[in-house]
């Protein structure tokens, strides 16, 4: 469940930092796929790394736990729109 989440948040988290970075923006298929990557990505990484996040995810599988759910959401936001940039940033120097 917490990579479900992970992924929609990248996809969300790279469509608002395409919307916020305009001249970066892969448009919306560019920046939904480099987010869901991202999103999928950073989120198993967070995870890897242990602490309170790793704690929250293991304990959600008894169910929907609200501090899991905030910290997949967050994990996958933030994990969709660093690849968003990446890939923006490597356009427009390749266009140049």
């Amino acid at each position: 469940m917490n990579l479900i989440i992970q992924l929609i948040a990248g996809a969300i988290g790279g469509n608002a930092a395409g919307a916020g970075m305009k001249d970066l923006s892969l448009g919306t298929a560019g920046d939904s796929t480099a987010g869901i990557l991202g999103g999928g990505i950073g989120g198993q990484l967070l995870s890897m790394l242990g602490g309170a996040y790793a704690e929250d995810a293991a304990g959600a599988h008894a169910g929907l736990d609200a501090s899991a759910f905030v910290a997949s959401l967050a994990a996958g936001g933030v994990g969709g729109a660093v690849p968003m940039v990446v890939a923006g940033v490597i356009k427009n120097m390749m266009a140049k």
